[in-house]
């Protein structure tokens, strides 16, 4: 009788031992909450992006450039041999860099070419907008001559005088030019050494 109450009284001890073995806290699965306040997630997005300034006036690219980045925008003339006005606010952006929707860090520099209103953007920035001083338009070439034919004869100066008899004469050069044959050149009709006093071989010139 005793032996059994004594069994009896193992196993309530035991009982009791498995018991307060279950009541205690069970161990943080992995993936559940601990309890402990959990870190902050990883910021989302590359940064900001340099907006879009061409087609814009200077001073609305500066306006949108201030919440980008702290640093003030170069300003420079699209054209090498146009210089950048004191107020260039209402001058157009050609180019910018960097380029739209490029990302920038808070030290980046921001560079525009501008232009004055009504002026078109050149095909690259710095070139120039007015040819050199004492350039001149090419001239077309001269076509030369083929082989085995004699160069085209230049065209001479002043009129051809009209063919007269071969023995007219005329006293003076008054004559000559009321008979439409002023000047003559020696060994044409009418030619006479008193009537070229310079001796140049051209009478009534």
């Amino acid at each position: 009788m005793s032996g059994n109450r004594g069994i009896a009284m193992a196993g309530a001890v035991a009982a009791a031992v498995l018991l307060l073995a279950g009541c205690g806290e069970p161990a943080d699965p992995k993936g559940k909450d601990s309890g402990k306040p959990a870190s902050a997630p990883a910021p989302s997005g590359s940064g900001p992006s340099m907006p879009g300034l061409i087609g814009k006036t200077s001073a609305r690219a500066e306006d949108l450039v201030k919440p980008v980045l702290p640093k003030p925008v170069e300003a420079r003339s699209a054209y090498d041999d146009v210089p950048l006005a004191a107020d260039h606010g209402q001058w157009t952006v050609c180019f910018q860099t960097p380029a739209a929707a490029t990302p920038v860090t808070g030290d980046a520099s921001v560079e525009i070419s501008l232009v004055a209103p009504g002026t078109p953007c050149p095909a690259a920035a710095g070139a120039s907008l007015h040819p050199p001083k004492g350039s001149s338009p090419a001239r077309p070439p001269v076509p030369s001559a083929e082989p085995g034919h004699p160069k085209p004869k230049q065209p001479k100066s002043g009129p051809t005088p009209a063919p007269g008899p071969k023995d007219v004469s005329y006293r003076n050069c008054a004559e000559a030019r009321a008979a439409g044959a002023a000047p003559i050149r020696r060994g044409q009709p009418g030619y006479s050494r008193h009537l070229d006093r310079d001796d140049d071989g051209v009478a009534c010139d």
